[in-house]
């Protein structure tokens, strides 16, 4: 073989890579390095421009019970910000207090508040304020729930559920204990609510009156001579406060699988591939008249990367299993679904975390800054 020298070989074109390395840039190696292509002339660089670009966000599928969207042109420390908001800074309405005129259950009464606490409720939380320490529950902060359940003396064992709840619009019925038991009995009774309105006057409310999201759940089950009398007043509250508030049981998400054939799988070699796979990713296709059979990849994105498809002899020649680092997956489990799937308040936090990228930048270029300058002053 023929030496050449290095002043005779090709110059590397500036402002683009070579397609190895552009594999390497964007599906295999993490290289998070803002200079790592700099001789290049590649800004590997995150750019506030290319990250407003780029990024875009595509609902798959969106039914009763889940939710899958693609979150494509972003960092991986973004995406886990995005779950982790959906988790704990997306606004709901959850039971908060508990007021118990009688309890004879088996469950103790902490219990009894804890699991109505984590009953989800069928309500836009964007139509209440938020209550503070100092507020005086109303109309706009409180939703009241009141709860009686009896099971009489000879009859069978009773089941509550959650559909027992009923929606209190003109709130609080129990009055509030007073040190005067010889007050006018003409004045309004006192209650732990001050509604200046029935909450279904409201439009929004009247049509669609509030209720437990599912009314199947059992909250208790009581035996004969036992009884359940209480009220639930429900608030708007975020997860990071406290888990009931959270709109999604689970929230998760990975990197889009890529699944590339590195040349033609023909046969048997074909129906062996199809079998090796458990997710059914791969699929065969007629080719010609001959009954020639070829694998193909039918269903990439069902990938999980078990890499059964690449074990035995010289299959990593065959097929090759990498996954794009600026297209994450996220899949969503129901609490409340409907809390997200109206574009509230989780898409709304996208301009703030691209609007806080300025700040980050012109934080970094100050720091950066200062350490030029102090090694100026360093003899």
């Amino acid at each position: 073989m023929s030496r050449v020298s290095a002043l005779d070989m090709p110059d590397v074109p500036k402002g683009q890579l070579p397609p190895h390395l552009e594999l390497q840039r964007t599906r295999t190696e993490n290289i998070q390095y803002s200079g790592a292509y700099a001789s290049m002339g590649v800004d590997n660089s995150l750019r506030l421009d290319q990250f407003c670009k780029n990024f875009r966000v595509e609902v798959v599928r969106l039914t009763e019970d889940e939710m899958e969207f693609d979150m494509i042109g972003i960092d991986p420390s973004i995406a886990n910000a995005f779950r982790r908001i959906l988790i704990s800074e997306v606004p709901t309405m959850a039971i908060e207090k508990v007021l118990i005129a009688n309890n004879t259950s088996v469950i103790q009464d902490e219990v009894l508040a804890h699991r109505l606490g984590l009953i989800p409720i069928k309500v836009d939380p964007r139509k209440f304020e938020y209550l503070s320490e100092n507020d005086t529950p109303n109309e706009k902060n409180t939703i009241v729930f009141k709860l009686h359940a009896q099971c009489k003396r000879g009859q069978p064992r009773l089941t509550v559920k959650s559909d027992e709840l009923k929606w209190l619009p003109n709130g609080s019925e129990f009055p509030v204990a007073t040190e005067t038991p010889g007050a006018d009995p003409t004045t309004r009774v006192k209650t732990y609510t001050s509604f200046s309105q029935s909450q279904d006057s409201v439009p929004h409310f009247s049509n669609n009156p509030i209720v437990p999201k599912h009314p199947d759940i059992i909250i208790s089950k009581l035996g004969p001579g036992q009884e359940i009398e209480l009220e639930a007043h429900a608030v708007k509250g975020m997860g990071k406060t406290h888990a009931k508030w959270s709109p999604v049981s689970t929230a998760w998400y990975r990197m889009l699988p890529e699944v590339i054939l590195l040349e033609e799988v023909k046969d048997e070699k074909a129906e062996q591939l199809v079998k090796k796979c458990p997710v059914n990713v791969f699929d065969i296709e007629d080719v010609g008249k001959a009954g020639k059979k070829r694998a193909t990849v039918a269903r990439p994105r069902a990938c999980t990367l078990c890499r059964e498809c690449i074990r035995g002899e010289d299959w990593e020649k065959r097929v090759a299993l990498r996954r794009v680092k600026d297209h994450f997956i996220y899949r969503v489990d129901r609490a409340d679904l409907d809390r997200l799937s109206s574009r509230s308040s989780f898409f709304r936090r996208r301009s703030s975390i691209c609007s806080s990228l300025p700040c980050l930048r012109m934080r970094r270029r100050k720091k950066k800054e200062e350490a030029e300058k102090e090694k100026e002053i360093v003899p």
